[in-house]
């Protein structure tokens, strides 16, 4: 490989803000950064000196640099984390579950419905949140549907109501779906849902306390007893969460390094209550320093995902870090008003804060437990397989019903566990229905025929399933490439099928091993085939579901909703379109003798 020329690349190399990608000789991301100088700060990588290790490393499998100029030190920011998210580069600090926050969404409609969301932002409305948990989102939804009568069903739900439902009975929703309440109504009910998730209750309870008198003044007690209900359930509400004292918003974040590993505590404070918290685990590489890794996990958790989320005006830093203005400047242009990150606090931000670092600590803690037992199981079964190393594990299953729907799974583990990141779902197509074997081919073709990076080959690939599957796997093998070859190991059950019984297979069966019931070995083999299974059964579910809550019709080409109605009204339902022969169908209204022929052949193809 060609050493880089990092002297005739920085001879060119701007003075101007920017960010700047490294990549290796694969072509692939090994680190993005910003600078305000870009010149004076990739400079700084090529100096004789390189005090740590984890840069020394990194410069060393540099084979090129590309640079994007921006106008201000902010734009680079902005951008760098984007790139971050984007890329996933091996040396950058990463904030693995980043990914989808989950948020309270209230629909862009005639009767707006408010529901639990997470991921992009693709349907219209507005998002509340982040919040820290789906619990804080699901408890939020439940408490405000006994407050306010605000539609949570689904719309193709809505649609179909030709009555109540038991909701309305429940008096947890005003029914819109059959006109049982006005929009007008209705639409002052979704402002004060608007209000209240702004984190505005008390203009919320004023407003209907207004609204309460004004109903009494007019005799209308029956309706200022609804207004009534309203206000002592909120208030009752406001009773039951933690009183924030005097902060109206504020996030704290505690910060604990230990052994390697690294908890990052946001505790979230909205409307003068603690509203929740959540501990982050960012995949820190080795020799990070403290401020690197909390500079990179604001970046992450606030900038990548800002203009879903709503910012706090006051955020609490552990530490100061060196980025703290620039860091600052560019959450203020994203959330478009002022905010602070505060350092050397005092008071009750001070014992907030000593509040979320015991919380960093303890979940450290509970971690570096976990990963301890993680590690003896993975030590025992490397003595069990006689492997020196094990960084990656693989395991493959297959789910259909009656050789239906047939869906495979692939999960993997790695030095830590589940990497649910990596998880994959096939949908098995071209085989004969209930054929497993065939099944098994179809996935391991698609997970590795176009493999190239050796990092992401596996070191024991489990087969779940008997002497056939993992022969199966064996003959695909036959003529891989590649210099690493992963073990096949299949792991057959039982006779009764409990869980302990379970004998594994070599060499096509010819060589078995089993282990004792209580080892940890064996555990981590059960926890890995059964989390295989529980992600092929669950693909294998919703593509079941799919299929029957899909008409036969919308897979026709050039049959829109409209002629779907049309048809299905004038032949008197799906099985009487399934039974009308040409003439028939092409006397249904805007259905064309060549648009009744392609219907007619499609329902004959699908019989």
């Amino acid at each position: 490989m060609a050493v880089f020329d990092h002297k005739s690349f920085l001879k060119t190399l701007t003075t101007e803000p920017g960010v700047y990608r490294m990549y290796d000789k694969e072509h692939q991301v090994i680190y993005v950064g910003k600078a305000k100088n870009l010149k004076k700060r990739v400079s700084s990588y090529f100096r004789s000196n390189i005090p740590d290790s984890k840069t020394q490393v990194l410069v060393s499998n540099i084979a090129n640099i590309e640079v994007t100029l921006t106008n201000t030190e902010t734009e680079a920011l902005l951008l760098e984390n984007n790139l971050i998210k984007k890329y996933q580069p091996r040396y950058n600090i990463l904030l693995r579950d980043d990914k989808s926050y989950p948020y309270i969404l209230l629909t862009d409609h005639r009767h707006p419905r408010l529901a639990f969301h997470r991921g992009a932002r693709k349907q219209k409305g507005e998002y509340f949140g982040p919040f820290p948990s789906s619990a804080a989102v699901s408890e939020s939804l439940r408490l405000m549907q006994k407050i306010f009568p605000v539609r949570q069903c689904e719309d193709a739900y809505y649609r179909a109501r030709s009555r109540p439902c038991l909701q309305h009975q429940l008096k947890r929703c005003s029914a819109p779906c059959v006109e049982k309440v006005s929009d007008d109504e209705y639409s002052n009910q979704v402002d004060l849902v608007r209000q209240f998730l702004s984190g505005k209750s008390h203009l919320v309870i004023e407003a209907l306390v207004a609204k309460m008198e004004q109903a009494s003044l007019s005799l209308n007690f029956e309706e200022a007893a609804k207004f009534r209900d309203q206000i002592a359930l909120l208030r009752q509400m406001q009773e039951q969460q933690s009183v924030a004292g005097n902060f109206a918003e504020m996030d704290v974040i505690g910060f604990v390094q230990h052994n390697g590993l690294c908890a990052i505590h946001m505790l979230m404070i909205r409307d003068h209550k603690i509203l929740g918290s959540k501990t982050y685990f960012p995949k820190v590489p080795k020799d990070s320093n403290d401020d690197e890794i909390l500079t990179s996990f604001i970046g992450q958790y606030y900038i990548s995902n800002g203009s879903n989320a709503r910012i706090a005006s006051d955020i609490v830093l552990p530490f100061d870090v060196a980025e703290r203005t620039e860091l600052a400047e560019g959450l203020t242009q994203l959330a478009k008003r002022k905010v602070q990150l505060r350092v050397n606090v005092r008071a009750e931000r001070a014992q907030y804060l000593a509040l979320a670092n015991k919380n960093a600590h303890n979940s450290i803690m509970v971690k570096q437990s976990a990963q301890d037992a993680i590690s003896k199981r993975y030590a025992l079964l490397k003595e069990a397989v006689g492997l020196t190393d094990i960084d990656r594990m693989e395991c493959f299953d297959i789910s259909h019903t009656m050789g239906e729907n047939t869906v495979a799974s692939c999960v993997v583990f790695d030095g830590q566990g589940p990497n649910t990141r990596e998880y994959r779902r096939y949908n098995v197509t071209g085989i004969t229905p209930g054929d497993d074997y065939a099944a098994m081919d179809f996935a391991l073709n698609k997970r590795y025929a176009k493999i190239t990076d050796e990092q992401k080959v596996p070191d024991i690939i489990f087969i779940d399933g008997g002497k056939g599957q993992l022969a199966r796997a064996e003959a695909f093998f036959e003529d891989w490439q590649l210099e690493k070859m992963p073990m096949l190991i299949g792991v057959a059950k039982g006779t009764s099928r409990k869980p302990g019984l379970e004998t594994l297979l070599f060499d096509g069966g010819r060589k078995t091993i089993n282990l004792e019931s209580d080892s940890p070995a064996l555990h981590l083999i059960q926890h890995i085939r059964d989390e295989s299974h529980r992600f092929a059964i669950a693909g294998h579910r919703n593509k079941r579901q799919k299929q029957r809550t899909q008409s036969v019709l919308e897979e026709i080409a050039g049959v829109g909703s409209k002629r779907r109605q049309v048809l299905l009204k004038y032949l008197g339902g799906l099985q009487g379109v399934k039974s009308a022969n040409l003439q028939q169908l092409g006397q249904v209204p805007g259905i064309s003798p060549e648009l009744a022929e392609k219907i007619f052949n499609h329902l004959h193809d699908k019989a």
